[in-house]
């Protein structure tokens, strides 16, 4: 890039660009269009211009291209030499009167403004900076605030002003905007009529020195009549805008002049609303005492004590709650104002309305109580407020625990504080709720499961929740998700192990499917009891097996199951034959094999122990009779608790090995 952000062109050399260093960014960036069109008539030696329509165009059409180039721009060759000096001519551009072509700005890479005069055909004739707009004496003895000046271009007869500097702008608009309200009164003396005139955005002088917070200004319009009720095109009045800048020198001033308190703006909201979000009491209390209403709602169905409460101001929701407002009004998505202020953790405002009887039971259009948010919210201190407000059968019929939602977004001293509180652990989510989750979970422990949360799958197990209640145990979540800590707090606190799953039935225990890649898992649910002897059961033996119909998009789930399989359940052979299981088929059954006697391989097992050599030590093993040591083990395993293994006195290495030498997880 050359300076001033130029573009390299190709017709401007290195040397170019050593000539013209001297030149600025405006005159380099003109050699270079104009060299551009230059190159681009040289290609196309047969364009002609049709600027004209006289009959000479066809005689110059005729012409060659270099007497072309010479009518029109010199060409490349002789522009080089033309510009060399560091000073080139400079062009007047084309009267605008005259000329019959279009103009265009752009701007430089520096940032400049240009204006570029093009004719009809495409060819530039002139560019040049873009001059700047120039203002009017009247609008400039306004904005440095020269009353002379301004005095004596009023008093001028051919002086009007009604005629605008731009689109809506009057001269008292522009009096306004910059505070001359020495100016403002000459004006209005010279053109009363001009009071109320409004600018391109709707906003009449008054609106705008009252946006400006002119305070001086308003009080010379107001004294000249100004009509205090003309909005703006969002339908907002002076009065409006005056709470919206927390003035309560000029909302005295307009209600002095007797406007209009309760007019709405485009979205339904009154100056008392704007003066509850700013939280000013003051301007409240004026308003109030002027007519204002505080049980208008905006179209979104809210009041100024909702905005009161959602935007946490303290001393105007106990005015409008001293003036009478309803407290327990509700919006049109039947949120509340203690439903609002505890979706905003603003703690003050829920102890204050609770301490004015709020209603912590009118649930929002979710169905969902005060004491939901703020356990969705996290915090602890508005759920021990809300508490002993709520009542448990409100809790109930809205289908879902506070416990659900504090578990579902691991808020674990909310959780706490629920539990302390005596909410019930099991509770389940209604079937509607439940429907809303493609697992179908029902539970707070699954929320906690699902989202990893050690700490409160402890929690919640320690306050006695039942492992075995959603239909997707949590602890096949746990085992999917190879999470030790999990799995074993799970199965100490009655987790089944050998639980299935209702909608897709299996010949083994369910979460088999979901912990046979990580072998360490595997084997602890086989010590905790799982069933082996139910993964060698097979309806076909040793004959040949069906193949197994799979989807492309299927082919690598370990739990797809066809039709015919949903019936009978699926064995453990089909499960182990998925492509994304297999490869540990070997080391699968190996394991297995540890918790049985005489079993016999399917003929599909026996296939995956023959892809791979090294496996044929397992085949070996699995062949009858089984050692008597073996048999002897799996006998006092079945006499014995395994749970009480370890308290026999036997020796420690005879204890491992009726343990199956397992590493412990806890």
């Amino acid at each position: 890039m050359a300076a001033g952000g130029i573009s390299a062109d190709p017709s401007l050399s290195f040397e170019d660009y050593s000539l013209y260093s001297n030149l600025s960014d405006d005159q380099v960036l003109q050699i270079a269009i104009e060299r551009s069109l230059d190159d681009k008539h040289y290609s196309n030696p047969n364009a002609t211009s049709d600027v004209t329509s006289e009959a000479t165009s066809d005689a110059t059409s005729n012409l060659n291209p270099e007497v072309r180039h010479h009518s029109q721009n010199p060409p490349p060759a002789q522009g080089a030499a033309h510009y060399s000096s560091p000073n080139p001519p400079s062009e007047k551009p084309p009267d605008l009167k005259t000329f019959d072509g279009t103009v265009s700005t752009f701007m430089t890479g520096s940032g400049k403004r240009m204006v570029a005069y093009r004719r009809a055909d495409g060819t530039l004739v002139h560019t040049a900076p873009e001059p700047e707009e120039e203002e009017e004496p009247l609008f400039k003895a306004i904005r440095v605030g020269d009353v002379s000046g301004v005095k004596n271009m009023v008093m001028c007869p051919g002086t009007n002003l009604m005629l605008p500097s731009k689109p809506g702008w009057l001269a008292i608009h522009q009096a306004v905007w910059y505070g001359q309200d020495t100016c403002l009164r000459v004006l209005l003396s010279a053109q009363p009529g001009t009071i109320n005139k409004r600018t391109e955005q709707g906003e009449s002088a008054l609106l705008l020195a009252v946006s400006r917070q002119e305070v001086t200004c308003v009080q010379v319009l107001l004294e000249n009549g100004a009509d205090t009720d003309i909005t703006n095109y969002d339908k907002e009045t002076p009065l409006y805008k005056a709470c919206e800048r927390d003035s309560a020198e000029m909302v005295a001033a307009l209600l002095n002049h007797g406007v209009a308190v309760n007019t709405r703006c485009i979205q339904g909201c009154t100056a008392l609303q704007e003066a509850v979000a700013q939280n000013n009491v003051e301007i409240c209390e004026m308003l109030l005492k002027a007519g204002a209403k505080h049980n208008l709602s905006n179209m979104y169905g809210i009041s100024p004590l909702f905005t009161a409460a959602q935007t946490g101001q303290v001393a105007t929701l106990r005015f409008l709650l001293k003036h009478g407002a309803d407290i327990n009004s509700q919006a049109a998505d039947g949120a509340t104002a203690l439903y609002e202020a505890a979706k905003n953790v603003h703690e003050e405002i829920v102890r204050l309305l609770l301490s004015q009887n709020a209603d912590a039971n009118k649930p929002g259009k979710t169905g969902l109580l005060p004491l939901h948010i703020a356990a969705q919210r996290g915090s602890d201190t508005i759920v021990s407020m809300l508490i002993p407000a709520t009542s448990k059968a409100r809790v109930w019929r809205a289908g879902i625990s506070p416990l659900h939602v504090a578990a579902e977004r691991n808020r674990d001293d909310v959780l706490e504080v629920l539990i302390e509180a005596g909410f019930d652990v099991n509770a389940q989510l209604s079937e509607e709720r439940s429907k809303l989750y493609e697992d179908r979970r029902s539970t707070a422990l699954y929320f906690s499961v699902i989202n990893n949360n050690i700490d409160a799958v402890r929690m919640l197990l320690a306050a006695g929740a039942n492992p075995n209640l959603d239909m997707f145990k949590p602890l096949m979540v746990a085992a999917r998700q190879s999470c030790i800590q999990t799995t074993v707090l799970l199965v100490k606190h009655g987790a089944d192990v050998n639980a299935c799953i209702p909608t897709h039935p299996t010949t083994f225990p369910a979460v088999y499917m979901f912990s046979m890649k990580y072998l360490p898992m595997f084997k602890y649910l086989l010590d905790q009891g799982g069933h082996a002897r139910s993964c060698f059961d097979c309806c076909y033996g040793s004959k040949p097996h069906p193949p197994i119909k799979t989807t492309r998009s299927e082919r690598d789930n370990p739990y797809f199951l066809e039709e015919t399989q949903l019936k009978r359940g699926v064995q453990f052979c089909e499960m182990i034959s998925a492509p994304s299981i297999c490869r540990w088929a070997g080391p699968i059954i190996d394991v297995l094999l540890d918790y049985v006697g005489h079993v016999s391989l399917c003929s599909r097992l026996m296939e995956h122990l023959d892809s791979y050599s090294e496996w044929s030590i397992i085949k070996e093993k699995a062949t009858s009779p089984r050692s008597l040591m073996q048999l002897c083990r799996l006998q006092i395993l079945q006499l014995v608790v395994r749970r009480h293994v370890k308290k026999l006195p036997l020796p420690g290495g005879l204890i491992r090995f009726l343990q199956h030498g397992e590493g412990s997880f806890e």
